[in-house]
């Protein structure tokens, strides 16, 4: 069976990751594409790299049919995803890769992303997309939360630590480099390449990177406390009194690749999965939350349970 996927804010980077890599699945078919910035434009025009696949031309949102689709990405900013799904059928199964829908208690939501949930009913239904620990549930989920890229890198080596009591609370530390691509499509005059090249950058330092939220509820969970955000003399976010520091380096994106450590911890715990460590991440771990939401364990394409 070919099940058929829409992709809403495709004309973004992360909608043409999403196109990219759903184009070579073999049990699924992009057959609506939107952009509303780029709407009446080939995906070729777009992205030229693209050019060599057979997609539909780029729509706005309020022009799409979603007769028949069986699964739609939502690739659209923060903030824009709670009012795009509130307004989509309410049959449709949604992978949602922005934010607004990772953190389960609106509060948070608005603590870390500076504005009030608009959605709160459908936050109510969505499932965190870690398809490694949350397997079952996403299975059985209509609106799916893609995770933080950084939120998911420090899960897959962290959670299984935590799990089990082998590691210091007290002295962990994240230092994760991320692509530029990650920042997204629009102009920025610190994202530049002469601003950017021959060094790495750290950035939301002093405690407000947003993936803290993700690390805040999940770890917390583990460890049944609350895990306190203490600021460290260098000004930089404690979690579980662990260091974090995000830096972008001047790569447009990071290729996918294993983590060894990280799959052997997984898979010590009864929670295998194909785990990468790159700037992509979230598109990934939303290819893993389709190969749940849409029962195509047996492509091929994804790695079995």
């Amino acid at each position: 069976m070919t099940y058929k996927i829409a992709i809403l804010g495709a004309s973004g980077y992360t909608g043409a990751e999403l196109v990219r890599l759903i184009a070579s699945h073999p049990s699924m078919e992009v057959v609506a594409l939107s952009g509303n910035s780029k709407a009446g434009m080939s995906m070729a025009q777009v992205f030229p790299h693209l050019r060599h696949l057979d997609l539909p031309v780029l729509t706005t949102i309020d022009e799409m049919s979603f007769d028949g689709i069986d699964l739609a990405f939502c690739a659209l900013p923060h903030k824009t995803s709670q009012k795009v799904i509130s307004k989509l059928p309410k049959t449709l199964r949604i992978v949602d890769l922005s934010a607004d829908f990772r953190l389960r208690d609106p509060a948070e939501y608005e603590k870390w992303y500076g504005n009030s949930h608009s959605a709160v009913e459908l936050q109510k239904e969505a499932v965190y997309g870690l398809t490694e620990f949350y397997r079952d549930d996403i299975a059985n989920a209509r609106l799916v939360a893609g995770t933080g890229c950084n939120a998911a890198t420090g899960q897959f080596a962290l959670r299984p630590l935590i799990a089990a009591g082998v590691i210091d609370l007290d002295d962990i530390i994240l230092d994760l480099a991320c692509a530029v691509s990650g920042a997204g499509r629009s102009l920025k005059e610190n994202l530049l390449h002469a601003e950017l090249s021959e060094g790495a950058h750290a950035y939301a330092v002093g405690g407000t990177h947003r993936h803290l939220g993700e690390f805040d509820q999940e770890f917390s969970a583990i460890a049944w406390q609350y895990l306190r955000g203490d600021v460290n003399c260098d000004g930089l976010m404690n979690v579980i009194d662990a260091l974090f520091i995000a830096q972008v380096s001047v790569s447009n994106r990071f290729d996918t690749e294993r983590c060894p450590l990280a799959n052997a911890l997984t898979e010590a715990h009864d929670a295998p999965g194909d785990l990468n460590l790159d700037g992509v991440s979230d598109i990934i771990d939303a290819l893993l939350i389709a190969q749940c939401s849409v029962d195509i364990r047996d492509s091929g394409f994804c790695p079995d349970p």
